[in-house]
């Protein structure tokens, strides 16, 4: 590869998994500027693969969610903000898995949601990925019905180490990113998190080929990835809760329960990023979000519910966000994808 870009590719064994954010050793040291390949396994670590293969016999709860990292970024300090930027996210397999869980999900009774229902059964359902047509083909247990649906893969956890010495599981979001499950976190997009800990320690992981917004049963189509993303970092610079930005929006989370809290603390971060950011009067951006706003649900079975606030560029003050950030990772991207003949 012809390039002054320095690419490290990693990918992790079993062994190397961390399965909380905060609490892990880093697997690595990287630089700001530095292009990562990464490797991760899907959120069962390839153990189930079968419609045979039940999750509750194969997993030993709470290893779920295995992350590839965390990552200990050069100079990072509490206060500044990492910058993620996803170059690709693409299949590691050719064969995706979803399930329902007993007491798990949003459509069921779960261990915090007590009711006197019986437990869902536990199904398993394999998905067949087509990379070259993006497709992966739902097959019913039940029934006769199948249906190519678009491959639009993402990764459902991006997170730094919380703030506190927490360590949280891979299985919860807030704060710090983690579970967030956003169909937002596609290739293309710029990931913000706020830094707690020197070095950050990042990790990502729970790669979904596709997912409707909100997980409903609380399970994608889960997948190993091939993802390649560039680090950055942002000099003393906060930043609250996870911020994304794609091409045509900025966008804010916010993980909590109840679910209308989740709600508040994504509209009211995006209030504030336009006050910060775009120079707007709090008052004066709030009824702007009011009307422009898009919210699609992420997700609503995790121990955290989170929801995002989008808010299109085309109506915001012509202004730059984190400032360069992302225009610079773009052009990185471009160059990585040109040494590579893509």
């Amino acid at each position: 590869m012809t390039t002054d870009l320095n690419v490290v590719s990693y990918r992790p064994e079993r062994s190397d998994y961390a399965w909380t954010f905060g609490g892990a050793d880093p697997v690595m040291r990287v630089k700001p500027g530095d292009v990562l390949e990464l490797w991760t396994d899907d959120c069962f670590t390839g153990l189930v693969s079968t419609i045979d293969d039940l999750a509750s016999e194969k997993i030993t709860f709470p290893f779920l969610n295995p992350q590839t990292g965390p990552f200990f970024v050069e100079g990072a300090e509490p206060g500044d903000t990492l910058a993620l930027h996803f170059v690709s996210i693409e299949p590691a397999r050719d064969w995706g898995v979803s399930t329902t869980f007993p007491l798990f999900g949003a459509l069921t009774s779960t261990l915090a949601t007590v009711t006197l229902q019986d437990p869902l059964e536990e199904l398993v359902w394999i998905y067949q990925v087509d990379a070259a047509s993006r497709t992966v083909r739902y097959e019913a247990r039940r029934g006769d019905h199948t249906v190519e649906l678009p491959l639009e893969p993402m990764h459902g956890t991006v997170g730094v180490a919380p703030a506190n010495l927490e360590a949280r599981s891979a299985l919860v979001p807030g704060a710090h990113g983690g579970n967030m499950d956003t169909p937002e976190m596609r290739a293309g997009t710029t990931c913000y998190l706020g830094v707690n800990v020197e070095g950050a320690l990042f990790s990502i992981g729970d790669g979904h080929y596709r997912q409707g917004e909100g997980e409903t049963c609380g399970v994608a189509v889960e997948g190993a990835m091939e993802t390649t993303l560039i680090v950055d970092l942002i000099k003393g610079q906060q930043t609250p809760w996870p911020r994304l930005e794609d091409d045509t929006s900025i966008i804010s989370t916010g993980s909590a329960r109840p679910l209308e809290d989740a709600f508040r603390i994504a509209h009211a971060d995006l209030v504030l990023w336009l006050v910060q950011d775009f120079g707007l009067d709090k008052l004066d951006a709030y009824q702007l979000v009011t009307q422009i706003s898009e919210s699609p649900v992420a997700n609503v079975c995790d121990p955290n519910y989170t929801f995002v606030a989008k808010a299109r560029k085309q109506y915001l003050p012509a202004r730059q966000v984190y400032g360069s950030t992302r225009e610079r990772l773009e052009e990185m991207a471009a160059e990585y994808r040109r040494a590579r003949g893509s």
